[in-house]
């Protein structure tokens, strides 16, 4: 079974920087490409990791970010994980 699993949301002051991460598994990671929303990627294929460094964020930024795959033809997509940008 196909699985994403986001991690590293939570609350940050205007301005600040958050790392969230993306695990994937139940499929060969590295064959396939991977998408955030916004901002700059990376991904460590021997981890399964998916990762999302946000910089200068926003109270705009605020949201639940979601990573995705397309496996097998469909769409996969993980619980997601919440930013919450406000001071």
């Amino acid at each position: 079974e196909v699985q994403l699993v986001e991690s590293g949301g939570g609350l940050v002051q205007p301005g600040g920087s958050l790392r969230l991460s993306c695990a994937g598994s139940g499929f060969t990671f590295s064959n396939y490409g991977m998408n955030w929303g916004r901002f700059t990627i990376s991904r460590d294929n021997a981890k399964n990791t998916l990762y999302l460094q946000m910089n200068s964020l926003k109270t705009d930024d605020t949201a639940v970010y979601y990573c995705n795959t397309l496996v097998g033809g469909t769409w996969k997509e993980g619980q997601g994980t919440q930013v919450t940008v406000s001071s």
